[in-house]
């Protein structure tokens, strides 16, 4: 098995400026979920390239066994297609989180191509390996539509629906249209992702970034992480629940540039 081929796309204009790569959470496209908040980074400077889970968004549809090691090593490999031999810094959330996290420790071959990591609303363990192993099943039963009215009640702060439907639709709707046996595979490597053992051994910058409002990864779990690397900043955004960059990408976008600044003179 060769592991995954990701799909990339820049979210901003590709201007050979600093690189910072973001990846998705379970069910949403990496433009839904980003690109707004990628807008804002472009003003700071940046160059954002986003990347596709297999089977969401514009990714390939994949029935292989993956694990988040192997997405990691699939993100250097995009990096390579993209900005051979660059020097990259990372976000993402959730799952994207715990593939940052694969970078950031080693396990995934990023060598000293990674500046830094920032983790957003993830932990080096999500749920339970029963739970995830469940979800696939029901997802392989029932599709990824069956999925969409708990998320939205897991995904968004209070109010957010309500006050913002147009975003509120298009990350429904990615989760809607994400291939069901993609979606299943992904819980299994969640079920078997454990990267705690791992986190001493971090030795680039990396943001803990959590969501006040997170159900999935709540705030005190986001301080445990944060706690136990070394070195690493921790922010919680007041008004965001789990999708932070969709739902305050101002705001995300600041600490981002401000880590990003702050790495970069470190």
């Amino acid at each position: 098995m060769t592991g995954p081929v990701l799909t990339g796309q820049w979210l901003t204009p590709d201007r050979g400026r600093r690189l910072l790569v973001v990846g998705p959470s379970l069910g949403t496209g990496v433009v839904a979920l980003w690109q707004e908040c990628s807008h804002h980074l472009g003003d700071h400077e940046v160059d954002v390239l986003g990347w596709d889970l297999p089977g969401h968004g514009d990714g390939e549809p994949s029935g292989e066994v993956f694990t988040v090691e192997d997405l990691g090593r699939a993100v250097v490999d995009l990096v390579e297609r993209h900005r051979p031999g660059a020097p990259f810094a990372y976000a993402g959330v959730s799952v994207g989180g715990l593939v940052g996290l694969a970078l950031a420790t080693g396990r995934s071959g990023a060598d000293d191509r990674l500046t830094g990591s920032a983790v957003i609303c993830s932990d080096a363990k999500v749920g339970t390996a029963d739970g995830w192993h469940e979800r696939a099943a029901a997802v392989r039963r029932d599709g990824t539509c069956s999925m969409v009215e708990g998320s939205r009640q897991r995904w968004f702060a209070p109010g957010f629906v309500e006050r913002e439907a147009r975003d509120t639709a298009a990350l429904l709707t990615s989760l809607e249209h994400a291939d069901d046996e993609s979606y299943a595979r992904v819980c299994e490597a969640l079920a078997v992702a454990d990267l705690r053992p791992w986190l001493t051994k971090v030795s680039v910058p990396v943001l803990v970034l959590g969501g006040r409002h997170d159900q999935v990864v709540p705030p005190e779990s986001q301080e445990r992480l944060a706690a136990a690397i070394p070195g690493a900043t921790l922010v919680i955004a007041e008004q965001s629940a789990h999708l932070a960059p969709a739902e305050q990408p101002r705001e995300v976008a600041e600490v981002l540039a401000g880590w990003l600044d702050e790495e970069a003179r470190s």
